[in-house]
């Protein structure tokens, strides 16, 4: 073959090559945006956008089931998420309560897939029981900016709460135990923690179920669901339809009780795929 000859199969080749580099991996691919912000166990985002906690454990497991499906985070905060949502930012947002906050929003809300709740903590000390946590508006209150609690009514606006609550805000439930444990009355006496949140804690600083007083009811209870835009390709029913495989062959339950959380009563009874 002479040296021409070698040439134009040189210049075919390689002209093949970068079309196929240029070509998408799949036509048919589609791809999600996952709103995620920092709420663990349940989810957490570091610093290049990688997701951990239970969110990032399923969406590694639905990648991999759903070829034609591929996952992209973005990266909110539990103040932001509206706004980005209503900016067209992400399509989906996984573990949200429908009351926090998106009641007047065109959302499509699936059925409940997760259940947690968030407990009243203090520093536990001689003559101090659980009426401690009777009136919190006589205590001095650490929580999370953006978050919704029960005792405030679900309200988020900060200098409402500040109005009607000695409240400081971080953005942290390792923060704010350690407020609790280092004993400053002035700035916290009462933090409110997931139960998962807690007792992943507790398991890592054993020592600290001798420090800590925990409320035996409640601040709220809820379950979570998969919140999309309405009339969306990417619905809430489609959502399930991707999370059933895991479901049904018992990969979603383990990640659940993995992260120390719970499935909602007779989910797995009644679960059927839409």
């Amino acid at each position: 073959m002479s040296a021409q000859s070698h040439f134009r199969n040189f210049l075919t080749v390689l002209a093949v090559a970068v079309m196929l580099a240029a070509a998408p991996v799949s036509a048919t691919e589609t791809e999600i945006r996952v709103g995620a912000y920092n709420f663990p166990p349940i989810a957490g985002v570091d610093a290049g956008g990688k997701p951990s906690g239970l969110l990032g454990d399923l969406l590694s497991k639905l990648d991999r089931i759903h070829e034609d499906v591929s996952f992209r985070v973005v990266h909110t905060s539990p103040k932001r998420r509206y706004l980005d949502f209503d900016a067209g930012l992400y399509d989906v947002i996984f573990f949200e309560s429908p009351k926090w906050g998106w009641q007047d929003k065109a959302v499509s809300i699936s059925r409940p897939i997760l259940a947690d709740e968030e407990l009243y903590v203090a520093l536990k000390k001689p003559g101090r029981d659980l009426s401690f946590f009777d009136n919190l508006s006589e205590r001095s209150i650490v929580a999370i900016a953006g978050y919704h609690y029960g005792f405030a009514g679900y309200e988020t606006d900060r200098s409402v709460l500040e109005q009607k609550f000695d409240i400081e805000f971080s953005d942290s439930h390792s923060r704010n135990l350690n407020l609790i444990k280092a004993d400053r009355p002035s700035v916290a006496e009462v933090a409110i923690v997931s139960y998962s949140y807690l007792q992943m804690h507790l398991a890592r600083h054993p020592e600290d179920w001798d420090k800590l007083l925990i409320s035996d009811r409640p601040d709220q209870r809820y379950q979570l669901s998969i919140i999309t835009r309405q009339n969306d390709a990417v619905s809430a029913d489609y959502m399930i339809q991707l999370l059933a495989p895991l479901v049904e062959n018992g990969q979603y339950r383990r990640l659940v009780e993995k992260w120390g959380l719970q499935l909602p009563k007779g989910f797995l009874t009644g679960f059927e795929a839409p």
